[in-house]
């Protein structure tokens, strides 16, 4: 791991955004009340002119966000995970989907770990969501460095995006020195020979931490953060199917529809071997500590690494 320095993905949004409100004038900021939650507010202060609130109604949202793109403007459109996603799916399919303009729909506090605001809160479908509508980029970011290059990514970018940020603090998983951000190009962060962790988001620190504890076991586990769920880097997917021959995906969402389905998908029909899904099963969650949601949930590294070791026993 590249270091133990936390941050949230949404904080490394907003302050990627507030520097783009110097570089690129185009860019223009719409969010649904929610500006201090989302960190939207940090391009406010930069930029207030190009700053829009529209308010507890995030199909209007939408809507104007595709008015502007149409208009050439590059609009980023912010709200939490399962308003953006759930309450507008229908503004984002019809109105920015089908004409394919240029939106960025990025939104914050997804998965489990919204903790103590609930399964109301909880949205644990939005990638399976945006992942149906054609031509729709589907990005989940694993630690601050990599935010802030997809959001540099996604401003030059032309169609629709859709990126999935979280509010709780996550550990800094890729190498500053290194890294390098490519729309549906996946990140290869440790080699092994015996299984591959294939994990998204928060869950890329828990899937090396899950690698370290089958390394003291004896069993070596690649792990592969896929920064970009749709379009997947099926290349590098396949590659560790046939390296390794057993796949562990690990995602802070809904089992179905996911990283694991995608994964699935192309194992399936390239290089088939055996693919053991962590997520969250068909179940909703519950209000408690965001901690204690992704241990109860199995979404823990030590559940990950139980997981892996039983589909590799029975592999052997």
């Amino acid at each position: 791991m590249a270091s133990f320095t936390k941050k949230a993905t949404r904080e490394s949004y907003g302050e990627a955004l507030a520097l783009l409100a110097d570089e690129n004038k185009d860019v223009v900021v719409l969010d649904a009340d929610l500006s201090k939650s989302t960190k939207t507010e940090l391009f406010q202060k930069k930029a207030p002119e190009r700053f829009f609130d529209c308010g507890i109604a995030e199909g209007n949202m939408i809507g104007v966000a595709a008015g502007l793109a149409a208009a050439g403007k590059i609009p980023f459109a912010s709200s939490f995970a399962m308003f953006a996603a759930g309450r507008a799916f229908e503004q984002i399919r019809n109105s920015v989907g089908y004409p394919h303009l240029n939106v960025k729909i990025c939104a914050t506090h997804a998965g489990i770990s919204v903790g103590e605001d609930g399964a109301t809160h909880q949205c644990c479908e939005d990638i399976g969501l945006m992942r149906t509508i054609p031509g729709m980029i589907v990005l989940s970011p694993a630690d601050d460095l990599e935010t802030r290059e997809a959001v540099k990514a996604i401003s030059t970018y032309q169609g629709p995006v859709y990126m999935r940020l979280g509010r709780l603090a996550v550990e800094n998983v890729n190498n500053p020195e290194t890294y390098r951000f490519e729309i549906g190009k996946g990140v290869s962060l440790r080699d092994g020979t015996d299984l591959t962790i294939i994990a998204t988001g928060l869950m890329v620190q828990e899937a090396l931490k899950a690698a370290e504890m089958l390394e003291e076991q004896g069993i070596s586990a690649r792990v592969l953060n896929i920064h970009t769920i749709k379009p997947l880097d099926v290349e590098l997917v396949l590659q560790a199917a046939r390296e390794t021959g057993l796949i562990v995906t690990a995602e802070e969402h809904s089992v179905i529809g996911g990283l694991g389905e995608a994964v699935c998908s192309a194992v399936c029909g390239g290089c088939p071997v055996p693919v053991v899904r962590v997520g969250v099963n068909d179940v909703f969650g519950s209000s408690g500590p965001a901690a204690k949601m992704l241990e109860i949930y199995g979404l823990s590294a030590e559940n990950i690494a139980a997981k892996a070791k039983e589909a590799y026993q029975a592999k052997k």
